[in-house]
């Protein structure tokens, strides 16, 4: 049991290392809140919340991979090397992946709810 409890703990480290030092996180974050902010004034049903935080939540586990892949591409290769390079940009492709379908999906889910609003 403690050796279970110890190893959450190092997740949440994990997740406030990356939360504490990546601004792209942050920035991942505040767009987190605000689309659930307002599905939730929208009171969009509930399947349809459960499609933003688990698109969210892909985005932020991406964002995530994205840190500890760096942060290993670092540690073996501190010196400019060409396939650390592409490591990191495909890493990094992964995350830009997931936010673009993240955007698509609050736009799906989203604008047409706000336009009834603005008509």
């Amino acid at each position: 049991m403690l050796r279970l409890i110890r190893s959450f703990r190092w997740a949440i480290h994990g997740i406030g290392y990356a939360c504490r030092t990546q601004l792209n996180m942050k920035i991942h974050l505040l767009a987190a809140a605000l689309v659930m902010a307002v599905g939730l004034l929208l009171q969009m049903p509930p399947i349809e919340l459960a499609v933003l935080s688990i698109t969210i939540f892909m985005v932020l586990a991406a964002e995530m991979f994205n840190t500890a892949l760096e942060a290993a591409v670092d540690l073996v290769t501190p010196e400019f090397n060409l396939l650390a390079k592409i490591a990191k940009d495909v890493a990094a492709g992964a995350v830009l992946l997931t936010a673009l379908n993240a955007l698509l999906v609050a736009y799906l889910l989203i604008w047409p709810r706000l336009w009834d609003l603005m008509r």
